[in-house]
């Protein structure tokens, strides 16, 4: 067991397994890989890049920016060149995925059209798409601002693209600022989400 908990690769790779028994599991006890479980793979996909990504917007703006003034100035490095770098990787990519397999659920379901016209496409009457298209233009806005604001700004806040000296205490508080506009987002953004599937 110490072989598969102490590799972060042989961790998630079992993780997989695992899921593949209880798929197996599944089929075992009458279960079908038709439509209906296709739509359930994705969903599971959504909600698995979607952990990864708000888990990390919390992550960053619940433990590493309160807690960096604390952290003594010779130890700061190895959160701005080891930690941020490696945490910014799966934020921005666990935003990508979400965003995609998000998509790809809503095409799947057929109310892709009517979740982002707020409904408009069928004059407002089914609110469970407007719901769920609330919920999917704040995560749109989110991966919007991770990608095109986040990550520039903290890419020359970190180093990691060449910029004045004076430009990346103004990169950081804008990637901090954003940060907090996401993490605000993030909390009517995912009441859209699971009401869309609990309420209507």
């Amino acid at each position: 067991m110490a072989a598969i908990l102490t590799s972060l690769r042989n961790t998630v790779i079992a993780g997989f397994v695992l899921s593949i028994i209880l798929i197996l599991m599944f089929l075992n006890w009458g279960g079908t890989l038709d439509y209906n479980f296709c739509a359930f793979l994705v969903r599971w996909l959504h909600v698995i890049s979607g952990v990864m990504w708000i888990g990390l917007l919390w992550y960053f703006n619940f433990v590493q920016i309160p807690n960096m003034p604390s952290i003594p100035d010779d130890q700061k490095p190895a959160v701005s060149k080891v930690i941020a770098p490696a945490a910014l990787f799966w934020f921005r990519w666990g935003a990508m995925s979400t965003i995609f397999f998000g998509i790809i659920l809503a095409w799947q379901n057929g109310y892709l059209l009517d979740a982002y016209t707020l409904g408009a496409a069928e004059g407002f009457s089914v609110h469970k798409n407007i719901a769920i298209g609330i919920g999917m233009w704040l995560g749109t806005i989110m991966w919007f601002n991770v990608w095109f604001i986040i990550w520039p700004n903290q890419k020359i806040a970190l180093g990691i693209v060449d910029a004045p000296a004076d430009a990346k205490p103004k990169a950081g508080r804008s990637a901090m600022l954003f940060s907090r506009v996401n993490t605000m987002l993030s909390v009517p953004m995912l009441f859209a989400m699971v009401s869309a599937q609990n309420i209507y």
